[in-house]
């Protein structure tokens, strides 16, 4: 009778020492994210951190994608940020930023892990995209006041003179406007 108290005794000792372990976690895992992937993404904070105080407020990011067209709640962005927040006090540093976007990445199947430039199809995508950000209203041109307020948008307020070099730079044509292909040409 002793040894099947004592038997007894050693399995609630093992039940109870399973219990304190850590449970596992099934959490997927995060690769780590190429050189250029991480260039990318504190440019896209930089942007994001409009008074360059090392932080990104949900009214910050509400800012920028109201800027880009794109409509989303203050709850939800309250939930994004602290969701991307390590200390949830409602704002994201640069690291916790990086962290936040590789993971979402990671969860929808794309390699963060690759390094060596973009391929053609997204160079074309991305500039595209940027094109389509200072073209506020789709006519296939960027004008002065769209330049204005795209560069005015990502934090980068410019004079008049400012704007006049820039437009000359990009507005091979002359005809006081720069198109896509003069977009591109700009750029690259």
């Amino acid at each position: 009778m002793a040894t099947t108290s004592r038997s007894r005794r050693k399995q609630e000792d093992e039940k109870k020492s399973k219990k304190k372990q850590s449970p596992v976690d099934d959490r997927p895992v995060v690769p780590a994210p190429s050189d250029a992937m991480l260039n990318n993404l504190r440019t896209a904070f930089g942007l994001l951190d409009r008074d360059s105080d090392g932080h990104v407020t949900p009214e910050e990011l509400q800012f920028m994608l109201r800027n880009l067209g794109i409509q989303v709640s203050d709850d939800l962005i309250a939930e994004l940020i602290k969701d991307a927040s390590k200390t949830g006090n409602g704002l994201i540093d640069e690291n916790d930023f990086m962290q936040w976007v590789t993971k979402i990445q990671a969860l929808q199947g794309l390699d963060v892990t690759t390094s060596g430039g973009d391929s053609e199809e997204e160079i074309t995508r991305d500039l595209l995209a940027a094109f389509k950000v200072f073209d506020r209203d789709d006519n296939g041109y960027i004008t002065r006041d769209e330049l204005r307020a795209a560069l005015e948008m990502i934090g980068e307020p410019v004079t008049d003179a400012q704007l006049n070099q820039v437009l000359a730079l990009g507005d091979i044509d002359h005809d006081g406007r720069i198109d896509y292909e003069e977009f591109v040409k700009m750029l690259l």
